[in-house]
């Protein structure tokens, strides 16, 4: 079954009643709960984890690198200033997909540089508490047809023939 690691960052536990204007009222319990019924329709397994340490975010990244087919992350404000989540990212080799409630592009000058971007597979932003079910949609189909791809390599080599010594 493939896994894939959903990660939220600094503050994020407080939506719902932080910054309403900005991030809506939707919970964090109810976007789990989103991401994990589509997960069940998409049959694949999701382990959901919030933090606001930037180190415990890197190490779960790192753990990524056995179990896990991909990572969806919300780095919150860590998108802006981590060089370590980001290097995190890249030394992994698991795809991840970067996830944005509101459009960073949209707000405040200092919030339009994503550390994480160089090394994702994807940003969604904008989208509200749906940027996580379309990360998970999209991710789960690049997954599919990574291993489809690699499957087909492998059948190919299997399938040629193998050459006799003269």
């Amino acid at each position: 079954m493939v896994r894939v690691l959903v990660l939220h960052g600094p503050n994020l536990n407080l939506l719902g009643t932080r910054e309403q204007s900005i991030y809506g009222s939707t919970t964090l319990e109810a976007i789990d709960a989103a991401i994990s019924e589509l997960a069940d329709e998409l049959g694949v397994a999701v382990d959901i984890r919030q933090s606001n340490i930037e180190g415990e975010l890197v190490t779960w990244i790192q753990d990524a690198r056995t179990g896990y087919q991909g990572i969806i992350i919300n780095p919150a404000a860590y998108t802006h200033t981590s060089i370590a989540i980001r290097d995190a990212i890249a030394a992994v080799n698991v795809p991840a997909v970067e996830v944005h409630l509101s459009n960073i592009h949209q707000r405040e000058e200092f919030r339009h540089r994503s550390y994480i971007a160089g090394v994702a597979l994807a940003q969604i932003a904008g989208f509200g508490p749906t940027g996580y079910t379309l990360a998970l949609r999209g991710l789960s189909e690049h997954i599919a047809k990574q291993g489809t791809t690699a499957g087909t390599a492998r059948l190919k080599q299997a399938r040629r023939p193998k050459r006799r010594a003269p």
